[in-house]
C-alpha cells in the first residue's frame, strides 16, 4: 500500500477497514510486552547448571579463595574469558558484577568527579561539556549523560556504522566533546555491524579529540550471533595500538544475556593508565567483586568455544521470534511506503522506521488494546525523535505466538496510524 499514491476516498475507506480491525484487538483483551531485550526464561534455563557448580570448592586457579574480600580487579579466569571476548589481553581486563552499564555510569561518574586520567581536570570543572550520540541509540546510554546534565549530540547512524564525517567534523569544531557512546556490534537499536574503516576511524580519533575524550565502545552483542558465519567485528585496540590512541577507548561487554542476566560478570578493557585511574575510584566504592559468581562462571565457560557453544543454543531460540518479526514486516510493508527496517544478524532488536509523526501514535494505539512498546523517541537523547518515527521492537522475552500476536497488531497501528495522519494532512 502506498499512501501517497492514494486519493482521499481510497484512504478513507482503508482507514474504516482499519479501524473495524483495531475494534476487533480491543475485544481480545491483549497483554503483550515487547519493550526491553531480556532473555527468555528459557534461555535462561540454560544456565541452571550453574546452581552448584562449585561443589564446595571456592578456590580460583591462583588458590584465591573467592568467598573473601579483595581482588578488585576480579579472577584470573574471567578476566581472560573477558578477554577472549572482547579481543584483548587479560592483563587489561577487569571483571565486576553483573552489570556492563554499571562499570559505564561509574567511568562517566570518575572522569565527571576526578577526571578521564591521572592529572586530568574532572569533567564537572570544565565548564559546558557534551557527548556524541550516534541515532538511534541506545536509551540508558543516553540517561546516563542526561543525569549528570552533559549536552547530547545526535548523530546520523549508517548502514556501516555512525557518520564519521561528521564525528570528526564536530571533534574538530567542538573542544567541549568529551565522549561518545557505541554499540559496535549489533548496534542497538538498528543491528548494524561497524565496518573496518569505520572501526579504524574511531580509533584514530583519538588523535584529533580532546586528550580526556573517552569512546565508549559497548561490545555488549559480541557474540550474540543469530546465525552461522556471522560479520566480523574489526579490533579495536589492534588500531588503536598502531595509532597510539590506546587511551581514548574504554571497551564494555558482560555475559548478562549469556548465563543469567541479572547474575552475570560485566568486564571493562582499557590501557593500563585508564585501568589504574579506575581502579583508584572503584577500591574506594567497593571491597571486591563477586569472585564466587565468577568463578561458577569459569566452571561454566572454561574457554570461550564454550561459551560460544552456548550461545548457538541461545540463537536457536532467538531465530524463530525475529524471523516472525520480519516476516510480518516484509509481508505487510515491503511494497509500500509505511515503513522501513533492517535485518539484523545478530543482537536482540529490530529498528523499525515509520513514517514521520506517526511513531507516538502508533505505540499510543497498541498501548490502548493491550500490546506495549518501546516509547516512541526513546532511541535517540532526551527521549526525542526529531522525526517521531523510530519503534524498537524486542521479541526475545515472550514466547512465539506472542511475539506473532503483538506484530499483527502492530501492523495494523502503523497502517492506521499512517492512514490517519495522512488523511489529517489533507485536510489541515
Amino acid at each position: 500500500m502506498y499512501i501517497d499514491k492514494a486519493d482521499k476516498a481510497e484512504l478513507s475507506r482503508r482507514e474504516a477497514e482499519l479501524a473495524a480491525e483495531y475494534e476487533g484487538f480491543k475485544s481480545q483483551k491483549l497483554n503483550l510486552d515487547l519493550t526491553r531485550g531480556k532473555p527468555s526464561s528459557r534461555q535462561l534455563d540454560l544456565s541452571n547448571g550453574m546452581d552448584g557448580i562449585l561443589g564446595g570448592g571456592y578456590a580460583a586457579a591462583d588458590g584465591t579463595d573467592t568467598r573473601n574480600y579483595g581482588v578488585l580487579e576480579g579472577i584470573h579466569e574471567l578476566r581472560k574469558l573477558g578477554g577472549d571476548i572482547l579481543g584483548v589481553k587479560p592483563e587489561i581486563v577487569l571483571a565486576a558484577g553483573n552489570s556492563s552499564l554499571e562499570l559505564m555510569h561509574r567511568c562517566v561518574h570518575f572522569a565527571y568527579l576526578f577526571g578521564a586520567h591521572e592529572g586530568a581536570t574532572p569533567w564537572k570543572d570544565e565548564g559546558r561539556i557534551k557527548f556524541i550520540c550516534p541515532v538511534p541509540g541506545y536509551d540508558r546510554h543516553f540517561a546516563i549523560t542526561q543525569e549528570l546534565g552533559i549536552e547530547m549530540i545526535n548523530v546520523a547512524m549508517r548502514d556501516d556504522g555512525p557518520d564519521m564525517d561528521a564525528i570528526e567534523a564536530l571533534l574538530r569544531q567542538d573542544p567541549a566533546i568529551r565522549g561518545l557512546w557505541v554499540v559496535p556490534k549489533y548496534s542497538n537499536p538498528t543491528g548494524v555491524v561497524f565496518s573496518d574503516a569505520v572501526v579504524e576511524r574511531m580509533a584514530a580519533l583519538g588523535r584529533i579529540a580532546a586528550k580526556n575524550f573517552r569512546l565508549f565502545w559497548d561490545n555488549a552483542y559480541a557474540v550474540h550471533d543469530l546465525h552461522d558465519n556471522p560479520p566480523v567485528l574489526a579490533n579495536i585496540m589492534d588500531y588503536c595500538e598502531r595509532l597510539g590512541t590506546l587511551d581514548s577507548v574504554l571497551q564494555f561487554t558482560s555475559t548478562s544475556k549469556i548465563s543469567f542476566a541479572g547474575a552475570g560478570v560485566a568486564f571493562l578493557a582499557a590501557s593500563p593508565g585508564n585501568l589504574a585511574k579506575f581502579k583508584k575510584h572503584l577500591g574506594i566504592a567497593t571491597i571486591g567483586p563477586d569472585k564466587v559468581n565468577q568463578l561458577r562462571h569459569a566452571r561454566m565457560f572454561p574457554d570461550l568455544r564454550a561459551l560460544k557453544d552456548r550461545m548457538r543454543l541461545h540463537a536457536e531460540m532467538l531465530r524463530p521470534k525475529f524471523a516472525a518479526v520480519l516476516r510480518s514486516l516484509k509481508e505487510n510493508f515491503k511494497d509500500s511506503d509505511l515503513g522501513s527496517w533492517q535485518v539484523p544478524q545478530g543482537g536482540y532488536f529490530v529498528s523499525f522506521d515509520a513514517r514521520p509523526g506517526v511513531a507516538s501514535e502508533i505505540v499510543r494505539l497498541a498501548a490502548a488494546v493491550g500490546v506495549k512498546l518501546t516509547p516512541a523517541g526513546a532511541t535517540f537523547p532526551y527521549g526525542r525523535d526529531p522525526e517521531d518515527r523510530n519503534i524498537r521492537l524486542a521479541p526475545s522475552l515472550p514466547v512465539l505466538a506472542e511475539v506473532e500476536q503483538t506484530m499483527a497488531v502492530f501492523v495494523t497501528c502503523v497502517k492506521l496510524a499512517s492512514v490517519r495522519k495522512k488523511l489529517q494532512d489533507l485536510n489541515p
